[in-house]
């Protein structure tokens, strides 16, 4: 399997470069996101819980994820492999993934940062808000909450796999093709030497 971890703030384009790597390399796609949307949206207790939880731009306890994850690796263990796209978003949770996926005899191969800055990033969540209809994406206040809990919270992740040597930055800025081809060549790098 290669797995690959895709990262970085919201808005910086995980989920279309996510779309892209799948086409391409034959991955299954974990989007936390969107998981924790359709639980927030079945109405259910838990949902209710997330639902508070994400509307004030938060995030959703360890626990919650990890149940969801777990199931995620188990059912797609036979896979080419799996694009983590919104997880592991603290080091703890970094650190229960590798234990995860070594008990499967597997590992993250590579550690994708998008790097955008923060002006770019409120202005794309905006834009997207548009036709999103995504509450979270609407409020300037709610992005900025999410912004700065991915640079206090989510951001020292990057120096968990950096201890790794799995970390590789990518420049989110420019056309969706011209970060893509610098995500495949990323990609390419790894796979050479494995």
């Amino acid at each position: 399997m290669f797995n690959i971890v895709i990262f970085g703030p919201p808005g910086c384009g995980k989920g279309t470069q996510s779309n892209w790597i799948i086409e391409k390399y034959n991955l299954v796609h974990l989007s936390t996101g969107d998981v924790l949307r359709a639980e927030k949206e079945s109405g259910s207790e838990l949902g209710q819980e997330i639902k508070r939880l994400i509307d004030n731009g938060n995030l959703v306890p360890d626990e919650m994820i990890e149940r969801m994850v777990k199931k995620f690796i188990t059912d797609n263990k036979d896979s080419n492999g799996i694009i983590f796209d919104g997880f592991p978003r603290t080091t703890a949770q970094a650190q229960w993934l590798d234990k995860t996926l070594a008990e499967i005899n597997q590992e993250i191969s590579l550690f994708l940062a998008l790097e955008v800055n923060n002006e770019e990033l409120k202005i794309r969540i905006l834009k997207r808000g548009k036709y999103s209809k995504r509450e979270d994406d609407q409020d300037p206040s709610i992005i900025e909450t999410r912004i700065k809990v991915y640079d206090e919270t989510t951001k020292p992740v990057i120096h968990y796999f950096r201890g790794q040597s799995k970390y590789y930055p990518i420049h989110g800025l420019g056309t969706q093709e011209e970060v893509f081809a610098n995500v495949c060549y990323a990609i390419e790098s790894i796979k050479k030497k494995k």
